[in-house]
């Protein structure tokens, strides 16, 4: 189904059921917001960040438990609303290299069920970004460039960018300064020959 990593303490998805189950634009963000938060949310407090009701996002965290990606949280204090938080902090697809094509099916369409979710992030930026304060305009970026890398040195890069983003993680920087916004890092280092 899916198997904890050590690292980050995130989720490795390798199961087709499981790829399938979160291969939806509303759970991608559902995932992405409870991953965010260690304490959890309610489903009506998902609900506003998918744009959907909250029974249908109750819908959508009730498939998403039984894929094993989110779990009940400890309540508030008040035991009628219902907490739900994400298994870990993250997650990685990953259906193997020698995957049946079932599998490899799977992992494609939420692989770019994903991708499409960070095309309209980038397009949402362009249309946003005249409007942008001038120092976030400035800090902002969209670049690509081509490494001449082995496979060894691109492992090293990985982890070393790894290391690099972990203090700013939302789900565990504490105190972060006045100002500060959630930002997107898509990152993809895929071999083009």
């Amino acid at each position: 189904m899916t198997e904890p990593r050590a690292e980050r303490r995130g989720v490795r998805i390798s199961d087709p059921q499981v790829m399938r189950a979160l291969a939806h634009p509303a759970r991608l963000t559902i995932m992405e917001y409870l991953s965010s938060l260690p304490q959890g949310a309610t489903a009506t407090e998902c609900a506003e960040i998918v744009g959907q009701s909250p029974s249908a996002t109750s819908y959508h965290l009730r498939e998403l438990a039984k894929a094993g990606l989110v779990e009940p949280a400890p309540t508030r204090g008040d035991a009628r609303e219902r907490i739900w938080r994400a298994v870990g902090s993250g997650w990685t697809v990953d259906a193997g290299r020698g995957a049946e094509p079932e599998a490899r099916a799977a992992e494609r369409a939420l692989v770019e069920a994903w991708l499409a979710r960070e095309m309209e992030r980038s397009r949402d930026w362009l249309r946003r970004a005249p409007d942008e304060p001038a120092e976030w305009y400035d800090a902002a970026r969209l670049s690509d460039s081509q490494l001449l890398l082995t496979a060894e040195e691109l492992t090293e890069l990985n982890e070393a960018m790894d290391r690099l983003i972990e203090p700013y993680r939302k789900r565990t920087r504490v105190d972060p300064p006045p100002g500060a916004r959630t930002v997107s890092i898509h990152l993809k280092a895929l071999p083009l020959e």
